[in-house]
């Protein structure tokens, strides 16, 4: 009787542990306030999905090559700035709340000296601005970058290049690197500019470590701009972009995200809500359309870098520096979530570099457009995929591992070779080094262009590592070119 009265006893208090977590789940999707987002997302969803993605992948190309022979600076023009004239006006300032088939192939021998051991603080670059692809081309080396900051917004390529953040909005500066209140965030912190349901371009006052306590659930219309700070989202929780369209992530270092607690945080001026525990992502992107993360350095977080998830489409990844970590990128979270076949997303000009393991991206069901990336560091595999993904790789640098058995770029999961034989994996002008090689499958002799008029490619993968020379975040000053 004394055992049956203990179990009782245990069983008693085992379910009351996990039924904050039921109603959690349950609080969550009985809110109306997410469902209404959900509804939204979806509509998002389908009305910015392509259905001939091909078309999009040539309009990249077709920026690629045009960038193609010139000397890589830019001379200001008065002209191109003429529509930015009053894109600062409205300046709110929190601190005083004023308004103011071609494989080439290198060989199998040692390529180390070919590596670009870049470190997690690159070296500061001390010459002239030079701009290697057409994203960075059409901002980076104008001197008045910091009073024309939403000229960024025109600068999206791929399937995120709609995408404009808080361009339609006012400058929002944060001055508060604290966040000590998820549910009534104090003026001036990035968690109260995030939640915010008007369009925002976020900028910061100074260098700043933030270290989030729980998730930052951003709203639609953001822009998160670290240019001319130095600022770290660190040792805390990561970022969060949940049925939200919009969104531009730039010039941010984020490593060492932990996962952290759920509970009760403020998404948006007039709502908050129970949340389940965050996984420890970089950057998660969950059900979310017209994301734009470009110039971030990531590493060492407890999940994965970025995942994107949930019928999250139109994204651009670019001109990002991503080390130390297993899972970089996750494209498409469940082989048995259908509505990931809306997935689009273009992984352009980013160096994969030192103490990386796999993942760059992994993807599923959807198409994914991998264009001009240097790959210097894998320790399993670099492009990996289940459930018949579409995956073109144009123009990108492998340099594989000495491990003799680790050479294969890509990796395919759960299904035999009779099935991924039809999956549409090509691989177009990458450079392949120190024994690399990319295990190509679909149509032999699909046209990944839909007529002659786009016959244009990548920039080959020997011009990978120019391309991506200043990826990551970057050493930007007011008054200079960046």
């Amino acid at each position: 009787m004394e055992v049956a009265t203990k179990l009782v006893l245990i069983f008693v208090f085992a379910f009351a542990a996990i039924i904050p977590l039921l109603e959690a789940d349950t609080g969550y999707y009985n809110d109306e306030v997410w469902q209404k987002r959900k509804e939204e997302a979806k509509k998002n969803m389908m009305e910015s999905y392509i259905p001939d993605p091909l078309l999009v992948a040539e309009e990249l190309d077709a920026q690629v090559n045009q960038d193609d022979g010139k000397n890589g600076t830019v001379v200001d023009s008065d002209d191109d700035d003429m529509e930015d004239n009053n894109e600062n006006e409205g300046f709110v300032d929190t601190a005083t709340n004023s308004t103011a088939d071609n494989h080439i192939d290198m060989g199998t021998e040692n390529n180390n000296s070919s590596r670009r051991n870049l470190r997690q603080g690159k070296t500061l670059y001390k010459g002239p601005c030079h701009t290697t692809n057409p994203i960075d081309r059409c901002w980076r080396c104008r001197p008045n970058w910091d009073t024309r900051r939403k000229r960024l917004a025109r600068c999206a390529l791929g399937f995120g290049r709609r995408t404009t953040g808080g361009k339609a909005g006012e400058i929002y500066v944060v001055t508060d690197c604290t966040d000590d209140n998820v549910l009534e965030p104090k003026v001036g912190t990035l968690r109260h500019a995030v939640i915010q349901k008007e369009p925002l371009w976020i900028i910061f006052a100074n260098d700043m470590n933030i270290k989030l306590s729980k998730e930052l659930l951003v709203n639609n219309n953001k822009t998160i701009d670290g240019r001319g700070a130095n600022v770290h989202i660190a040792y805390g929780a990561g970022i969060t972009i949940q049925f939200v369209s919009n969104v531009i992530i730039h010039g941010l270092h984020i490593h060492h995200i932990c996962a952290a607690d759920g509970g009760m945080i403020r998404d948006s001026p007039d709502h908050f809500g129970i949340r389940t525990p965050s996984d420890g992502d970089g950057i998660s992107i969950f059900g979310s359309t017209n994301i734009w993360i470009d110039h971030v350095s990531m590493s060492r977080c407890q999940d994965g870098l970025i995942d994107a998830i949930q019928g999250s489409t139109a994204i651009t990844i670019s001109n990002s520096h991503f080390t130390h970590h297993n899972d970089v990128i996750l494209l498409g979270a469940s082989d048995s979530f259908s509505g990931d076949q809306f997935m689009q997303v273009t992984v352009a000009f980013n160096h994969f570099g030192q103490g990386l393991v796999q993942r760059m991206p992994r993807c599923r069901w959807g198409f994914f457009h991998v264009v001009n990336n240097d790959y210097t560091h894998w320790q399993l595999y670099a492009i990996g995929g289940s459930m018949h993904p579409t995956i073109i790789s144009q123009g990108n640098r492998f340099i594989a591992p000495d491990n003799l058995y680790l050479k294969e770029v890509t990796k395919r999961d759960y299904a035999t070779e009779a099935e991924w034989r039809n999956w549409i994996w090509r691989s177009e002008g990458d450079l392949f080094m120190n024994g690399a090689y990319f295990v190509q499958s679909g149509q032999p002799n699909l046209k990944t262009r839909p007529n002659d008029e786009y016959m244009i490619h990548a920039m080959p993968g020997a011009r990978a590592t120019k391309m991506t020379r200043y990826a990551g975040a970057l050493d930007c000053f007011p008054g200079q070119k960046c």
